[in-house]
């Protein structure tokens, strides 16, 4: 990676961390999250915990025995929003990780700002600390997330 890449995504991932880190008050898990694999039913999970820590964003499970890490993602601003393209993931569950290799096209919305935001071309608003994820797996299990960022780590 170039360097001045890095430092760009280095100044990037602090102006987040301020950003989401002045408002006031946190969520209490109200993520919601669904795992749709390529064959067999939808799993739903409610009250996910989201986190930002650095330039990462883990998500885990109500009753904390699974967590994805969505850590590689190229960023950029748009308008008062935040679009992430996340290309790499990390399962952390029963003491075992998996890399979990994600498909081109994902996308990861944030708002850092103090009002909602609503997405251009959709009726999608997003809250203050809101996030919205889709996402597909190279195997083909589509996950989503909705919900507010819980915890801001620098």
């Amino acid at each position: 990676m170039r360097p001045a890449i890095r430092y760009r995504r280095f100044v990037f991932a602090a102006s987040l961390i301020g950003a989401l880190s002045a408002l006031p008050g946190l969520a209490n898990a109200t993520g919601t999250a669904e795992i749709q694999p390529p064959t067999g039913p939808a799993k739903t999970y409610r009250h996910v915990h989201i986190v930002i820590w650095n330039d990462q964003m883990a998500v885990t499970s109500s009753d904390g025995k699974g967590t994805v890490v969505f850590g590689k993602a190229a960023c950029t601003k748009v308008g008062a929003l935040i679009r992430c393209f996340p290309y790499d993931a990390m399962l952390f569950q029963n003491g075992q990780q998996l890399h979990i290799v994600l498909r081109a096209g994902g996308t990861v919305w944030l708002n850092p700002s103090h009002t909602t935001q609503h997405l251009s071309q959709s009726s999608t608003q997003i809250p203050p600390r809101g996030v919205v994820l889709a996402v597909q797996t190279r195997r083909g299990t589509y996950v989503t997330l909705t919900g507010t960022v819980d915890e801001v780590h620098r």
